[in-house]
């Protein structure tokens, strides 16, 4: 584990994890939990995290949020938890509570509407090789593992299809991981943040765990006193406090927690 910002310790941290009156842990999924994979289906989480997830999840002593890029339906199954934990989806567009009440946001006719038209680009883009993920308020395009010249191939004719829109209002383009994706505008993983931080109330500890470029408003909108964390195998800038390599430093800071918060007061 590596500090990144010389105001953050983790021994004072853990400190008031063990003293918080309420603990949030807010982990994102992909290249966080789980490693990359060029069929996103297939992306299991790391070995040992999700018995570390049941353990802290049975002691009752966090609240554990998943905040992901992906439809929370195509996360279900993945995490494979035997208590639901709360998801956010599509970047924040979509709340799943633990007891099974679903919400997204209310998304304009108008952008839904150029949702609809980008679909059509669908067949095209798998020609050279992408892959499309439909989502509630998005369409992404995969490249992952795919060289540079089909990659260029993929955004040149994404971005000539886009052009052909003429440049909508309420939606933006946003670079992640292994693609880009085509979002309603007005919700980020930073949204997501502010929401449950609020929830939580005076005297909550929080921690958040997060990998990508679509976590850096999440990194951002953390409290002061809270732990920023970047999980991935090579470093990036980033405004995350602390950088941690998966997997074994990922078990390693959960671990931690989980010891933590068991010795509460």
């Amino acid at each position: 584990m590596q500090t990144l910002d010389p105001k953050f310790n983790l021994e004072t941290f853990f400190g008031r994890v063990r003293s918080a009156a309420a603990r949030v842990l807010m982990l994102d999924y992909d290249g966080t939990l789980a490693p990359f994979r060029i069929n996103p289906a297939e992306a299991a989480p790391y070995p040992g995290v999700i018995p570390l997830l049941d353990e802290i999840q049975q002691a009752g002593h966090t609240r554990v949020v998943m905040v992901s890029g992906r439809w929370t339906k195509d996360l279900v199954p993945l995490l494979g938890l035997k208590r639901a934990p709360e998801i956010w989806g599509s970047h924040g567009w979509e709340r799943l509570q633990p007891h099974g009440e679903y919400n997204v946001g209310r998304i304009s006719p108008s952008a839904l509407e150029v949702l609809v038209t980008a679909d059509e680009w669908i067949a095209e883009i798998e020609t050279l090789g992408g892959r499309c993920e439909r989502k509630p308020a998005a369409l992404a395009f995969h490249w992952r593992g795919l060289d540079n010249v089909r990659i260029a191939g993929i955004r040149d004719k994404v971005f000539e299809k886009w052009k052909e829109l003429g440049y909508v209002n309420g939606l933006a383009w946003h670079d992640f991981d292994g693609g880009i994706e085509l979002r309603v505008a007005g919700r980020d993983k930073g949204d997501v943040v502010r929401t449950v931080v609020a929830e939580a109330g005076p005297g909550a500890v929080f921690a958040y765990l997060g990998d990508d470029l679509t976590d850096e408003p999440a990194f951002k909108a953390m409290p002061k006193t809270g732990a920023v964390i970047l999980v991935r195998p090579q470093f990036r800038p980033t405004a995350a406090a602390l950088w941690i390599r998966p997997p074994q430093e990922l078990l390693e800071f959960l671990a931690r927690w989980h010891t933590a918060a068991g010795k509460s007061p």
